[in-house]
């Protein structure tokens, strides 16, 4: 999935006149979709067609988000969310051709030995099409109820991304980490292939990260510009190729033809993907499929 980082350079103003198709037609980027899975209004059976149906529009990938114990206020909108990997596997046994990922699971929460072993029997339902989307979490009160420290979890996070590739990549020990480390032990079933490591976050330590472990970058809540630069900043970190996108929102309030305006500029700016929250459950099906005819 992994794709040369573009020169950011070489986009073109936002008041170019010519039509999308045509100002991304030199590298257009790759529509995904973000499923609607943060709702109490939502049945998981929903989540899955949704899936089918981004497949059926020829979207590259879905995406899940992830919380354990969201908080409170945001009940309505976090306080539904299913467990991201559980509803992936269902994602994984209900398409052929679609990839699919979390974006973004929070990796300090997890245990690295139970997650290599959850993502890798996924993948083993859909071979090569899982994409393990990890990011370090902002609510210290999720983590404390967790028994986690909040201090610290970038670096937790750090070990666990080498953990997690050992074990798909080797299958056994040794392994020696600061909290984790093992003599003697096999890992099985492998993944069929290597899953992407996707790093989402727009700070600078989640671009050191990226730079460090990344196959795919995703930013989110950055304008063409606010983009622009943090690719050029990811540049600076490394020359691997990573393939680079971001996260952009078209709920009942945008206009399909403005989205696909704003995904044209951030092909030119960089993007090898971009991957669009539809909002509400309601309605998605229908907001998934506007997009797609306008963007051609």
């Amino acid at each position: 999935m992994a794709q040369d980082i573009r020169d950011p350079a070489q986009g073109r103003s936002s008041t170019d006149s010519r039509q999308p198709e045509e100002r991304a037609a030199a590298h257009p980027p790759r529509l995904h979709a973000v499923l609607p899975n943060e709702s109490v209004d939502i049945g998981p059976e929903r989540i899955v067609e949704l899936a089918r149906h981004a497949e059926d529009l020829g979207y590259e990938a879905v995406w899940l988000p992830d919380h354990l114990l969201p908080p409170g206020p945001y009940g309505r909108t976090y306080g539904g969310v299913y467990e991201p990997l559980v509803m992936l596997a269902a994602v994984a046994a209900s398409t052929r051709r679609v990839r699919f990922g979390t974006s973004v699971l929070i990796l300090p929460l997890r245990d690295p030995f139970l997650l290599a072993k959850q993502v890798s029997t996924v993948e083993r339902l859909a071979p090569g099409r899982m994409i393990l989307g990890v990011g370090t979490g902002w609510d210290a009160a999720e983590f404390a109820a967790l028994g986690a420290e909040f201090r610290g979890r970038g670096a937790r996070a750090d070990e666990a991304l080498r953990l997690i590739r050992h074990l798909h990549a080797v299958g056994k020990g040794p392994f020696d980490g600061p909290t984790y480390g093992f003599e003697i032990g096999v890992f099985a079933p492998q993944p069929t292939a290597p899953v992407p490591i996707m790093v989402g976050g727009t700070s600078d330590v989640a671009l050191r990260r990226a730079a460090a472990y990344a196959d795919v970058w995703q930013g989110v809540g950055l304008d063409v510009a606010g983009f622009r630069a943090r690719v050029a900043a990811l540049r600076t970190r490394t020359d691997r190729p990573i393939d680079v996108g971001t996260r952009i929102s078209m709920d009942g309030r945008t206009r399909p033809e403005d989205a696909a305006s704003e995904i044209a500029e951030l092909g030119e700016a960089g993007a090898g993907h971009v991957a669009v929250s539809f909002g509400p459950a309601e309605g998605c099906a229908e907001r998934m499929t506007a997009l797609k005819r306008q963007w051609r």
